[in-house]
């Protein structure tokens, strides 16, 4: 991914649709047969499939009473009804989600619901990954009409079984309900006549109104959540297949470095040792790069043959990048005008003449994913066929690379996807697939390869690091006259930003115009410029892609203006809005101002903005919207004399569209608080001559558990189709917290993490 494009908060969004929309599209529906959708015994019940709009929705019965897993929908004459989640579930809670909206528009009963994950069959439930917070808005109405054909099929079985007309009759609770004597007939018992009915037109069936829901909007509980307390084998990590062995691979530590020689005879002889091998890869780090495969009968055989390797590197095409030495280059770029003007609307320098301008320089570094589930991927290799166990985000993504690095044909290669122990993005990409897929097929046997956790760290895709030169000024009026953003970011190769670090643009786009680069289109005199400096370490998304690091710069640089202009912060970003409106008619991801007003308000209102707080203490507060989400976050902290910072309340307040899981909702607002906290304090990836300085929690410290606030998460439910909780979430916090420490201590922090300007908790 070191090759991909940089994303806006805007464009970003709008990519992973429309790529979500393309995969779609390509599907060939013609080529679907009634078979391919689903099969089903006329004794087993009734078994539904159905796929994305314009491919063929089809019921068949099965001479041979087989019963295809690829369908949405299953109800046994007993009558448990199975869902299967189309998705992977990284613990953002789609394993739970999907099902709900399925099961509410069936209106099916919660407690007869069991849920599994579904296959890796694109061509029956169309894009299959996790990213971009997308998973709901872009499947909402297709998991709608899958549970209402279903109910619409259930109730025409019953009014044929009671000779008497559907719109007599209603659902709840999985049965159908005769409104006028009250007879009920359960799901199971209908199972096999529905079965036999036509499949209905998806566009012709009458969906719930929002007022008639009865599972979404609720708090549902994950649907693995006993599993995992329990440790049932879940994760790609648990996976253990007959006759498997165990397998490590080791890369030069600055990435383009490639093997010269190694110990391998002495290795081989190590107890345990059944292979081990150089792999030339393909030099790409999103698939394989060259390194030493170790393959032994024990995980911990496998490890302690890895720590006794010995690699001699040819690192003439490796690495050289050092943040100490871009961290000085960008402080001497920032003197300079930028390179390249992304945005320069009305008389910017006119309106910086003036007097009152203030001037700030804003750095972010690089972050790791550190999920707490390394990589990992068991697969196996036999008769020119490969079959793969991988906690991927993008199953299809998966399948392609392990083509592409082996040659066998993509039909021929079988995924299952299993839950993911932490993703943020980092599992967008497939080295670790790859990986194991060439591996597997040299030694002609299942293998599982496990990464260590200094792999984990020293080969990730991070987060790019950021500079952003400010200045701006305010008028005699209170408000922002000029804005002017010099940013300096980081380029793979010469034409187009890293992977996942904001801004832009990426080949082909315009730059960062129009509704998704806040606050461009609240300010008359605004001017963006980009200057890039070189990289070669790999970066990618990670959670927010973009938004993660400018939220920073950008809010609590309004913060200052707002302080410049002795104006309450939360009067001054209403002010910024304006009148409510969209920026962008008839683009559902567009920014909306009523939404973000609505938002700023509800986290004012439920933080006790304004109310008086004890010396050393502050609130801080910022906005920020991104993959569709509009949220506005307050938190509040106190700071000792000697800079220790402890975190009283974070308040989150987040508009989204109708909440499908209230439970599912909040985990995420919490998860994103931890993170945000983490990134704030103290992660960073520290890079010198090419190498990952921080290997392992001792140097990368996620924040503690002992130190979390407590968070509260409001929503407003707008009658709008919903969008995602995960990403949008996080990228307000950073700036919130620092407002929130110039408003206790008068300390304008501009460096992240904290820990560079002395602060701890």
């Amino acid at each position: 991914m070191a090759d991909s494009p940089r994303y806006s908060s805007a464009t970003y969004f709008h990519d992973v649709i429309a790529r979500a929309q393309g995969s779609a599209a390509a599907i060939d529906s013609e080529a679907l047969s009634r078979r391919g959708f689903l099969k089903v015994a006329g004794a087993s019940g009734l078994a539904l499939a159905f796929n994305l709009p314009g491919a063929r929705h089809a019921l068949a019965a099965d001479a041979a009473g087989e019963f295809a897993p690829n369908a949405f929908i299953q109800i046994a004459p007993n009558g448990q009804i199975l869902i299967y989640a189309k998705s992977p579930e990284i613990g953002q809670g789609v394993k739970t989600t999907y099902p709900m909206i399925i099961a509410d528009e069936l209106d099916a009963d919660w407690k007869d619901v069991v849920v599994e994950q579904s296959p890796i069959n694109s061509a029956l439930y169309g894009p299959q990954f996790a990213g971009g917070s997308v998973g709901v808005p872009t499947n909402w109405m297709l998991l709608r009409q899958a549970g209402a054909v279903a109910r619409a099929m259930l109730v025409s079985a019953a009014a044929k079984e009671w000779n008497v007309a559907e719109t007599e009759c209603a659902t709840d609770k999985s049965a159908v309900i005769h409104n006028a004597t009250k007879r009920a007939i359960s799901y199971g018992d209908l199972a096999s006549k529905a079965a036999a009915l036509p499949v209905p037109d998806a566009k012709s069936v009458k969906l719930k109104t929002k007022a008639q829901f009865k599972i979404i909007g609720t708090r549902v509980a994950g649907v693995d959540n006993e599993a995992i307390v329990t440790g049932k084998p879940l994760f790609g990590i648990d996976t253990v297949v007959p006759g498997m062995l165990y397998a490590t691979y080791t890369k030069c530590p600055a990435v383009g470095g490639s093997v010269k020689s190694a110990n391998l005879a002495e290795i081989k002889k190590m107890p345990g040792v059944v292979n081990a091998f150089v792999l030339k890869g393909t030099g790409k780090p999103a698939e394989v790069m060259p390194g030493v495969a170790i393959v032994a009968k024990t995980t911990w055989q496998a490890f302690a043959a890895k720590k006794a390797l010995k690699i001699v590197w040819d690192e003439s095409s490796a690495s050289e990048d050092s943040w100490t030495a871009a961290q000085a280059k960008a402080k001497d770029i920032a003197k300079q005008p930028g390179e390249t003007v992304l945005e320069n609307s009305g008389n910017v320098d006119g309106a910086l003449s003036g007097a009152g301008v203030i001037e700030a320089f804003y750095t972010y570094p690089f972050v790791a994913h550190a999920p707490l589930e390394p990589q990992n991927c068991t697969a196996s290799y036999k008769d020119g066929a490969l079959e793969i166990w991988a906690p991927t985000q993008m199953p299809d993504g998966g399948i392609t690379g392990a083509s592409t690095v082996t040659g066998i044909p993509k039909e021929k290669i079988t995924l299952h996807q299993t839950r993911v122990g932490g993703g943020f993005g980092r599992r967008l990409s497939n080295d670790y697939v790859c990986e194991v897929a060439m591996i597997a097929k040299t030694i002609g046997k299942p293998v599982k390869l496990q990464w260590m956790r200094e792999d984990d760290m020293a080969h990730d895709f991070y987060r790019v690091a950021g500079f952003h030169s400010l200045k701006g000024a305010v008028d005699d009026k209170g408000k922002i006259a000029a804005w002017d953003n010099h940013f300096i970011t980081f380029t793979a190769d010469g034409k187009a930003p890293v992977a996942g670090g904001g801004i832009g643009p990426p080949p082909g786009r315009p730059g960062p115009k129009g509704p998704g680069e806040f606050p461009a289109p609240f300010i008359a005199n605004y001017r963006l410029t980009q200057t890039m400096m070189p990289l070669q370490i790999p970066c990618g998304p990670w959670r927010a892609p973009g938004s993660n690091g400018i939220a920073f710069p950008i809010q609590c640089f309004i913060n200052e203006l707002a302080t410049a202009a002795k104006r309450d912060h939360v009067e001054f970003l209403i002010d910024l809005f304006g009148a409510p409106r969209r920026l962008q008619e008839g683009n559902p991801y567009a920014i909306n101002t009523g939404r973000a007003v609505g938002v700023i308000k509800l986290a004012a209102q439920k933080s006790d903005w304004g109310k008086k707080l004890p010396k050393g203490s502050g609130r801080g507060i910022a906005f920020h919207f991104s993959h569709a989400g509009h949220f506005a976050e307050v938190v509040e902290l106190s700071v000792d004399d000697k800079k220790k910072i402890t975190f009283h309340r974070i308040v989150v307040a987040g508009d989204i569209g109708p909440v499908v899981n209230l439970s599912g909702a909040e985990n995420q607002c919490e998860g994103a608080a931890l993170d945000g906290l983490s990134t704030m304090l103290a992660l960073e990836t520290e890079i010198e001559n090419g190498r990952i300085q921080n290997l392992n929690f001792d140097e990368y410290r996620i924040f503690r558990n002992r130190n979390m606030p407590q968070v509260e998460a409001h929503f407003i439910q707008t009658d709008v189709s919903p969008t995602g909780t995960g990403e949008p979430a996080l990228p307000p916090i950073a700036p919130a917290i620092v407002n929130a420490i110039f408003a206790a201590t008068g300390d304008r922090v501009r460096t992240l993490p904290l820990t560079k300007s002395g602060y701890s908790v």
